[in-house]
């Protein structure tokens, strides 16, 4: 039998067919996929085989074989440094929940997801959320922020999942897709896709005033089937991305901007820090490249990760 991964709970898998019917699967044996040291080997949106084994009055389903992927998401395991965690396969829409404060989503963040989502070739959208919250101050970050990522050509929307406003024209979106939603804890991705099918009624929690983050809601990644024609795969609350699987000098690939430079530097292999005659340079100084994205990559390129654990799930 054939089925899609939903929810993956570590050692057991919930594993829906195209018949529409669910079955919990364990994996048989020990297996992993090639080229890839992860440390979950199976992940939500995965295209799996499997039989039906009977012990006693339980019946379970054996999964065999992983069927190839199109894309998947992946992150830095903090605590195996050199093996890596598969947030979700086969997306076609990688959605970014960002937020001005409580909490606030920071650009080397954003920055770091947009490079990964390139790198596994998914689309990724910003969605600015709790844009009802905010007072003028704010709103002008949110526009000036939206002007840094669409000038080079992402998609972003203004939303908010409390009061609607932007709900409508992401369903749009989303429909005839399966989409990846994720973000900083407390974010509101789970009040987002309970405004979006509001049956689901995942768990929300307020935020902490102390340390402005969520409690713990999501625990596991789950794929959800929507009503109007879309899938949604809910990802744990994470602080921050760790990029793996990537070696520096290619890193200004999947930077749009200084990809579009690359054949104007002087030298083939420049890695845009203090090679003569660098078009990424030259247009940074002229202010025609971000200096928080150019300060991004640096961080990227010199190994530096993020000030927070990249596994640290806590919330919604």
């Amino acid at each position: 039998m054939t089925g899609t991964v939903y929810k993956s709970t570590g050692s057991w898998y919930s594993v829906k067919t195209a018949e529409g019917q669910f079955y919990d699967c364990r994996i048989k044996g020990k297996f992993r996929i090639k080229g890839i040291k992860s440390t979950n080997p199976l992940a939500v949106g995965d295209k799996v085989n499997f039989e039906l084994e009977t012990n006693g009055d339980e019946t379970y389903g054996v999964i065999s074989e992983i069927l190839d992927r199109r894309n998947y998401v992946v992150r830095k395991s903090v605590n195996l440094s050199k093996r890596t965690h598969i947030i979700a396969a086969n997306v076609d829409l990688a959605f970014l929940l960002v937020t001005i404060d409580n909490p606030k989503t920071f650009t080397d963040f954003i920055d770091r997801f947009l490079v990964t989502a390139e790198a596994y070739d998914i689309t990724p959208v910003l969605l600015f959320n709790k844009i009802d919250t905010y007072d003028p101050e704010q709103l002008f970050e949110v526009k000036y922020l939206r002007s840094i990522y669409e000038k080079i050509g992402y998609q972003c929307m203004e939303l908010s999942a409390v009061t609607g406003e932007g709900v409508d024209g992401l369903k749009d979106l989303m429909q005839g897709k399966t989409s990846m939603f994720s973000g900083h804890s407390g974010v509101g991705k789970s009040t987002l896709i309970n405004a979006l099918q509001p049956g689901l009624e995942l768990r929300t929690a307020e935020i902490s005033e102390q340390h402005k983050q969520g409690q713990h809601t999501t625990t596991f990644a789950e794929m959800f089937d929507l009503e109007f024609d879309a899938q949604i795969i809910d990802t744990p609350g994470i602080r921050g991305f760790g990029i793996v699987d990537m070696e520096k000098e290619e890193v200004g690939d999947y930077f749009p901007e200084f990809f579009a430079l690359k054949s104007e530097c002087k030298f083939n292999n420049c890695l845009h820090v203090d090679e003569p005659k660098c078009a990424v340079k030259e247009a940074l100084e002229n202010d025609e490249i971000s200096w928080s994205r150019y300060k991004s990559y640096l961080q990227i390129i010199e190994g530096e990760d993020e000030n927070y654990r990249t596994d640290n799930y806590t919330a919604d």
